[in-house]
């Protein structure tokens, strides 16, 4: 059955008696709560939910089991950092080195010109340690893995998901936390579509030099390229911006970046290797060049802009469906915003969601209460990352940016 209109606005709750201490936990049945997408805000909406008392939450992973999953760096700011503390997770778990410096330097000539020191409030860690230490920590049968979903639908008026395989699954709530590719946005919020930013995050992996890096490095050498590098464990993970045209990345990495949002190591050809390679002798100090050149795995991804979001539930049928982090609003990466936004907004919805089962709080004013929270953080970010880009000078920036203060 199709999804029916959407005609009940999270921003105008239906009022609805106050419940009284009968309707509290001990007699509300445990909600199926369906959670897309086992990345990183999935895993940590379905461990808050299970720590919240949450019992019947299960995870829906497109990708096989067998699938080779890894990312770069991540940065996380405190309040993050102190939600994944709530959950038992140390932070020697995923943060291999505890400096907060940010080294921003200058580069002109390929020669540093001006450093400045700053202090990010947060820790540096990478997408794989933060997923391994998610994930672990699941309960068996909690994530199903090679379960993609095709379609969102009602029946006897209870969401219903159904899987590239046919197979459906009926649920109360779903909550779309399945990446800047996003099923659920697709969906729920089909108007709201990526679009090509114009420039490209070319990263990779590389062995450690013998001078080891402690701070996060950011090098600026001019407009249409900034190169950031940080410590990782067993070498330095670094990201190259440049810009690049939709014809240039098609010939580099064999399809449009619309429609190749992620170039996996098997995409990345000897015509993108030399066009980096180029770049970074022409720009960097020798001894970046050099780790970017000694880098023989390495990945790429198109920066993606999108419009701010308006909302992030809908409902259906008696139930609802949501969209989180990257499904909501993917964002630059400049931003540092993407697993931030995400974590904080689960670990709100799942705030909403206790004082709904726990205490027989209205779920369609908590969801409208943390919506109200959250959604202007998640357009602030959006709003930002072109911001960022054209004062870099990368890729499309038809509006001059703000002056940086």
């Amino acid at each position: 059955m199709a999804l029916p209109p959407l005609s009940r606005p999270v921003d105008a709750p239906p009022a609805r008696p106050a419940a009284s201490p009968a309707g509290r936990s001990a007699q509300r049945p445990q909600p199926r709560i369906a959670v897309v997408g086992g990345s990183l805000t999935g895993c940590a909406t379905a461990l808050l939910l299970l720590h919240a008392g949450f019992t019947q939450v299960t995870i829906y992973e497109a990708a096989p089991d067998a699938a080779p999953r890894g990312g770069g760096l991540i940065g996380l700011e405190h309040p993050a950092l102190d939600i994944l503390d709530r959950l038992g997770i140390h932070q020697s778990e995923f943060v291999a080195h505890d400096s907060e410096t940010v080294r921003r330097v200058t580069v002109r000539a390929r020669q540093p010109i001006h450093t400045l020191r700053q202090l990010y409030p947060g820790r540096n860690t990478t997408w794989t340690l933060l997923h391994a230490a998610l994930a672990t920590r699941l309960p068996g049968g909690v994530l199903r893995t090679g379960r993609r979903v095709a379609a969102l639908g009602v029946h006897h008026q209870r969401p219903v998901l159904t899987f590239g395989d046919g197979s459906r699954e009926v649920a109360d709530l779903v909550v779309f936390a399945d990446g800047r590719t996003s099923t659920g946005r697709r969906l729920l919020d089909p108007s709201r579509r990526l679009r090509y930013a114009g420039y490209v995050a070319h990263r990779g992996h590389a062995p450690a030099p013998d001078q080891p890096l402690r701070d996060f490095l950011r090098l600026e050498p001019g407009p249409g390229c900034q190169y950031n590098v940080a410590p990782i464990p067993g070498g330095l993970d670094w990201t190259l911006y440049l810009t690049c045209s939709p014809t240039a990345y098609a010939h580099q990495f064999g399809a449009p970046p619309e429609r190749r949002t992620f170039a996996l190591p098997h995409h990345v050809g000897p015509a993108a290797r030399a066009h980096v390679d180029a770049h970074a002798t022409r720009l960097l100090p020798a001894a970046h060049a050099a780790i970017v050149h000694a880098t023989t795995v390495r990945m790429a991804v198109p920066v993606m802009d999108i419009d701010p979001p308006t909302r992030m539930a809908w409902p259906a049928g008696r139930g609802w469906a949501l969209l989180l982090g990257d499904a909501l609003a993917p964002v630059r990466p400049h931003t540092a915003r993407g697993a931030n936004n995400g974590i904080e907004q689960a670990a709100g919805l799942v705030a909403a969601l206790t004082q709904h089962h726990r205490w027989g709080a209205d779920l369609a004013a908590a969801l409208h209460g943390w919506q109200r929270r959250h959604l202007p953080a998640a357009v602030a970010a959006v709003q930002q990352g072109p911001v960022i880009g054209a004062r870099l000078g990368l890729g499309h920036h038809p509006h001059r940016a703000a002056p940086s203060t």
